[in-house]
């Protein structure tokens, strides 16, 4: 039994779901390495800043305890 043409669907379609991907998946957004990281590392500053502002007003939403060790 012959597949046909299965083959190449099937190869557009990964490419397409592939290609999709969107913001996790994307090397080519036109910066070098440098930029890249100078981004990453801006966005987790302020990522640390937001959780630290948040703990700071004491809204932990982490679930748990909170952090509290009760003994008895």
């Amino acid at each position: 039994m012959t597949r046909g043409n299965q083959r190449e669907k099937d190869r557009e379609r990964a490419q397409s779901r592939s290609g999709n991907k969107g913001k996790a998946g994307s090397k080519d957004d036109g910066l070098t390495p440098e930029q890249r990281r100078e981004r990453d590392a801006k966005a987790l500053q302020e990522k640390a800043a937001k959780k630290a502002a948040q703990a700071a007003a004491g809204g932990n939403t982490a679930g748990g305890d909170g952090g509290s060790k009760n003994k008895k």
